[in-house]
């Protein structure tokens, strides 16, 4: 069975944008050290265009699926771009479009929770990256098997949380925790089941 892992960034109040999900203010974070990180660790989280850019040229290290929603892919779409991890298989959660303005681009409709644990169950050495967003996380809380959470040294007071859910207690275990110079850091955590 393969993990569903919620990679994000963050503040340190947990927001993971402002209140329309902006998260451009944590950018300033991603310095050499941080990229390099970046690049030697989670290659595949990197857009392709952000890739082509930096000239990062990896395999896919730990995840081949991402599954995002629409207002993760829309930053995407908003600059042109149908398929913004083109190196990955792409799923994004809507119920506004209609049909994929890209054939990498899966479009999920319905039962959010149901594709999730299909994905899960392929057979793959690589496991399954939720992108974002909040609401989604919320949806598939209960599907997240690892967090790796990159927390940037903000603090936003309000905005759009990591996760939309009711309340509810849920334990992680946390596995590592990698500090960077410019005061960020990066923690995973294992759920416990």
């Amino acid at each position: 069975m393969r993990k569903l892992t919620y990679f994000i960034a963050c503040t340190i109040d947990g927001f993971i944008g402002d209140p329309k999900g902006d998260a451009t203010s944590m950018y300033q974070f991603v310095d050499a050290e941080f990229l390099e990180f970046l690049t030697g660790e989670y290659p595949e989280t990197i857009s392709a265009q952000g890739r082509e850019m930096l000239g990062v040229d990896a395999e896919n290290k730990r995840f081949d699926t991402v599954v995002q929603g629409l207002g993760s892919y829309q930053l995407a779409l908003d600059v042109g771009v149908t398929s913004p991890y083109g190196h990955l298989r792409e799923f994004v959660a809507t119920r506004s479009l209609a049909e994929s303005p890209d054939a990498n681009v899966e479009l999920i409709a319905d039962d959010l929770v149901g594709r999730v644990r299909e994905l899960k169950a392929e057979d793959s050495p690589l496991n399954v990256w939720l992108c974002g967003g909040s609401t989604i996380a919320g949806e598939l809380i209960d599907e997240i098997d690892e967090l790796i959470i990159k927390t940037y040294p903000q603090v936003y007071g309000s905005g759009m949380p990591m996760f939309g859910a009711d309340f509810e207690p849920r334990d992680f275990e946390l596995n590592d925790l990698r500090v960077f110079g410019n005061g960020a850091f990066v923690r995973t955590y294992t759920r416990k089941r």
